[in-house]
């Protein structure tokens, strides 16, 4: 399983980036595509919601189940990956690279309050146990 180490970790499995503009880039992590299984269906939400950190926002739908995605932090949802919800397999082929939605927070200092890879690893061992 693959943690990329300078991404913020939730515990329900969301990663988050700080990009280069101020925005959050917002996915599933490796982790979580895998118990899902085969992607069939992802609902993004709409550009311009407003959403609060943990949040159901979106929906991730697999061949096992449908699963939610909440927001790790609050803020105005910026644009979404239309490519992904087109073909939601590609989140299976590289759930890092296939991010669902952006996000212009809030509260950038939010994203101190995530889990870094060291401790979503941890949280993921304990989860297995």
């Amino acid at each position: 399983m693959s943690i990329p180490t300078d991404l913020k970790y939730t515990p329900s499995h969301e990663w988050a980036r700080l990009d280069a503009d101020g925005s959050v880039t917002v996915g599933i992590t490796d982790h979580a595509q895998e118990l899902l299984g085969d992607m069939v269906f992802i609902e993004n939400p709409s550009v311009g919601r407003m959403v609060a950190a943990g949040e159901e926002c979106a929906v991730v739908e697999s061949v096992k189940a449908a699963s939610d995605v909440y927001a790790p932090i609050a803020g105005e949802v910026i644009a979404v990956n239309e490519a992904i919800e087109a073909e939601p397999q590609r989140l299976n082929e590289d759930a890092f690279e296939n991010w669902l939605f952006r996000v212009k927070p809030a509260h950038a200092a939010d994203l101190d309050s995530l889990m870094d890879a060291v401790a979503y690893q941890a949280a993921v061992d304990a989860e297995a146990h």
